[in-house]
């Protein structure tokens, strides 16, 4: 580290998960670079058997199959060295406060161990990131208009300015789409095998299964028999119209149609 100053080790932590819920996901692979404050350096990386299917939407994120891990430690095979090297290190990484950290200190919980931050100095590049390049309409504005938003957060000037930030948007990025089918496909990309547009379900082997919550991966009609408390929930809860509509109908029995394979 070249431009901070400290005074014992950084281990800068990276996971690929089955997913982003800690009590729910697990980890596929971890690596730890650990920076001294002499510039030296440790790495250590593995891949961890989650004991449990990773979803094609992870896979296609990481590029981690099943096959990958097959025969790969289970983490509480895995638990006591990595809790050793991280033994007297600040913790570093890119989102790692949110997402790392949490999903950590779960699994090593579920292995009876404990990885605690008391003690650690946390170092989240990505809130050093939002705090020095805020991403809201008054930055957009000042960098693609080239002029500072007055009269920022009133509606008037904020929607004349969303509308001056993407036209200048279009200008400056040449690979941006021109017609609006193709930018809105940019805007919102298709999510594969969804049934709801939020992509809170999906289609798997003709069923509708979960993409998210305690229920993850498992299928709605098995859900509708073992826990319709938790679907009279879900279809009161704040979602949106289209999935409590799904649920509700799913609770007296009606699916739609599964589609047709391509």
């Amino acid at each position: 580290m070249k431009n901070l100053q400290h005074d014992r080790p950084i281990a800068f932590l990276d996971l690929e998960t089955t997913g982003v819920s800690p009590s729910q996901d697990r980890i596929v692979e971890l690596t730890v670079l650990k920076i001294f404050p002499d510039g030296s350096e440790q790495l250590k990386s593995e891949r961890i058997n989650p004991k449990m299917p990773i979803p094609p939407g992870a896979t296609a994120v990481h590029g981690i199959t099943d096959d990958d891990v097959a025969t790969a430690p289970l983490f509480s095979q895995y638990a006591n060295s990595l809790l050793e090297f991280l033994d007297g290190c600040d913790i570093g990484g890119f989102g790692v406060t949110h997402f790392d950290l949490p999903l950590l200190e779960a699994e090593c919980r579920r292995v009876g161990k404990v990885f605690s931050r008391e003690g650690r100095r946390v170092l989240d590049a990505l809130i050093i990131y939002h705090k020095m390049d805020p991403r809201d309409l008054s930055a957009a504005y000042r960098k693609y208009c080239g002029e500072e938003l007055v009269d920022a957060h009133t509606s008037g000037a904020d929607v004349r300015a969303s509308a001056s930030v993407l036209d200048a948007q279009l200008a400056v990025h040449s690979e941006l789409p021109r017609d609006i089918d193709g930018l809105n496909a940019f805007c919102n990309p298709p999510i594969a095998n969804a049934v709801d547009l939020e992509g809170r379900f999906l289609w798997a082997d003709g069923e509708i299964v979960f993409n998210f919550g305690k229920h993850r991966n498992r299928s709605l009609e098995t859900i509708v028999s073992n826990d319709p408390e938790y679907l009279q929930w879900l279809a009161n809860a704040d979602f949106p119209s289209e999935v409590k509509d799904l649920v509700r109908r799913a609770l007296v029995g009606e699916y739609p149609d599964a589609p047709e394979p391509l």
